[in-house]
């Protein structure tokens, strides 16, 4: 025999059935509140999920915005550097131009000295 069934308001069939529709609606509410409590729950961690899922995806678009904007930085500053070999080259070749000048510069004034001194007064 069941344990409920030694409780004197129980052992009457009128007041044990009315006993057990209780328990049963109680029973009852109770899973109801837990499963809307645990919807709730659900249901925002589906809206967390999908703002995360919004966010990964903006945040793939910038990235890939970003690396764009990178690789054109890149290629400025690779320029940017070719450029300034390209000013060191004509640099160096004025420098190298510069020394040829003085050089026929010094030769043709040694030249047009010893000219004059050779040159009858």
């Amino acid at each position: 025999m069941p344990l409920y069934g030694d409780h004197p308001e129980l052992r009457e069939p009128r007041w044990g059935e009315k006993r057990r529709r209780e328990a049963i609606t109680a029973a009852t509410c109770l899973t109801e509140a837990l499963v809307d409590h645990l919807n709730v729950g659900v249901a925002q961690a589906y809206m967390n999920q999908r703002k995360l899922d919004h966010e990964v995806k903006t945040l793939q678009v910038q990235a890939a915005q970003f690396a764009k904007q990178t690789g054109q930085w890149i290629g400025m500053v690779e320029n940017f550097n070719q450029a300034l070999k390209e000013i060191g080259d004509v640099e160096n070749w004025a420098r190298s131009i510069e020394l040829d000048m003085r050089t026929i510069a010094t030769a043709l004034e040694y030249v047009y000295k010893g000219q004059l001194q050779s040159a009858p007064s």
